[in-house]
């Protein structure tokens, strides 16, 4: 998977005619766009009747993992947008699909502000972030990584049930480019 997600990004920055103004922001936008991808298509795969299933007492449900990676947008991105952290609780709080879905929505759009204000200039700066110093894009993309480590959680949760992973769909065959 992680191969794929490499080959696919150098793809696309080989194709490109002209480097972005933003490189690696631009990268790790995209990265962190298949993550919000692959979350959002785990919604719409995942039943509703399925939300409250937990394959063992010490995991979280599928709901609760929702709701975890809502939060998670932004207690990373918020010190980005606001420059301290930002806890919504979504995970005490929101219980159903039906509340946790629009969070989730939300959260993510949150994330999207954030790289809307990030450029290859400031995505150096240092900030604060629970007790260390980093750098704004290293917040950004360890985000991206918190969103996968919980990914690659519904997918397993996906199998148990008989769901094929959106990730592990099958594609159809590209369109041939011979005359």
């Amino acid at each position: 998977m992680r191969l794929l997600i490499a080959a696919l990004l150098l793809a696309a920055v080989a194709s490109a005619q002209d480097i972005p103004a933003n490189p690696l922001v631009t990268v790790s936008k995209t990265v962190y766009g298949i993550s919000r991808s692959d979350i959002m298509r785990s919604v719409d795969k995942i039943p509703e009747d399925m939300w409250s299933f937990q394959p063992t007492k010490d995991v979280r449900t599928v709901a609760q993992m929702f709701a975890h990676i809502a939060d998670g947008q932004y207690e990373f991105c918020s010190a980005i947008v606001e420059g301290k952290p930002v806890s919504k609780d979504i995970e005490k709080t929101r219980k159903t699909k039906a509340e946790i879905v629009p969070a989730l929505k939300e959260a993510f759009a949150y994330c999207d502000s954030a790289y809307a204000k990030m450029t290859d200039a400031n995505a150096a700066d240092i900030v604060p972030f629970f007790g260390m110093k980093v750098t704004k894009l290293g917040i950004l993309d360890f985000n991206t990584a918190h969103n996968m480590e919980h990914y690659g959680n519904l997918a397993t949760y996906m199998r148990i049930k008989g769901i094929v992973p959106p990730t592990s769909e099958s594609q159809p065959p590209a369109a041939s480019t011979k005359k």
